[in-house]
């Protein structure tokens, strides 16, 4: 499932595309919400994995601006559970993930990233 946890993940792979490949922008989307069950330990342990300007705006992208434009020095309990919303309940589950360098499309079918490339893409 593209949730964006993962799209926070991934760059484009593309043979030669090696700057501003990161974030993919996210397009035609079809968005569902599913509960989560909620670990604050968790979230606070991938935090520091977090490109946090990415994240923002790929939520705004998706509808939601839950999350402040920086990320807090102090964490607290209503930050944890935007953040688990965002990272965790948002599933996108058709639409494309598009380099914002080469403009490769990588499709999203039933909620599943397609990340493989052509033969002539790989690098």
């Amino acid at each position: 499932m593209v949730r964006l946890i993962t799209h926070n993940l991934l760059a484009c792979h593309a043979k030669g595309c090696t700057t501003n490949n990161f974030p993919l922008k996210l397009q035609d989307v079809v968005v569902e919400v599913r509960e989560a069950e909620f670990n604050a330990d968790f979230l606070r342990g991938f935090l520091p994995r977090i490109e946090w300007t990415a994240l923002v705006n790929a939520a705004k992208e998706l509808g939601d601006t839950s999350l402040p434009l920086e990320m807090p020095e102090m964490v607290d309990d209503e930050f944890l559970k935007n953040l688990h919303h965002v990272l965790l309940e948002i599933h996108v589950d058709e639409g494309a993930m598009v380099c914002p360098n080469c403009g490769h499309k990588y499709p999203i079918m039933n909620g599943i990233p397609n990340m493989l490339l052509a033969e002539h893409e790989i690098g």
